[in-house]
């Protein structure tokens, strides 16, 4: 089992900027990609970014150039600094963590998901 703590939501005006944390804990585990989703009231969930172990990162078309993933391999931690913000990414933020976990001998895939924090940005 893998756990996932989110924290750094909160109110913001437009134009400000917020950073959220995400940190995994648990059993053995192994994890690939880490990423961010959101959803707003109404909406499905979406991609915001997301960053494998290497490095590589991947972002939605309407983050890129304001919000960055970051991530500490060895705290198994993801940041997602949220820069110049707007009202429209007002949504709740889900950390997600895609890999393997040992369970007895075997290595099992897992796709785990935060609690969720809340972010909201006033105009």
């Amino acid at each position: 089992q893998v756990q996932l703590v989110e924290s750094g939501g909160g109110l913001v005006q437009a134009g400000g900027s917020l950073r959220l944390s995400c940190a995994a804990s648990g059993s053995i585990f192994s994890i690939n990609v880490m990423g961010w989703y959101r959803q707003a009231p109404g909406k499905q969930r979406e991609l915001v970014a997301a960053i494998t172990s290497g490095g590589s990162t991947n972002y939605a078309d309407s983050v890129k150039g304001r919000f960055t993933v970051s991530r500490d391999n060895a705290r198994n931690t993801v940041y997602l600094q949220m820069n110049s913000l707007k009202p429209e990414d007002t949504a709740v933020y889900y950390c997600n963590a895609r890999g393997t976990v040992l369970t007895g001998p075997v290595w099992i895939p897992i796709n785990a998901w935060g609690q969720g924090t809340q972010v909201t940005v006033s105009s």
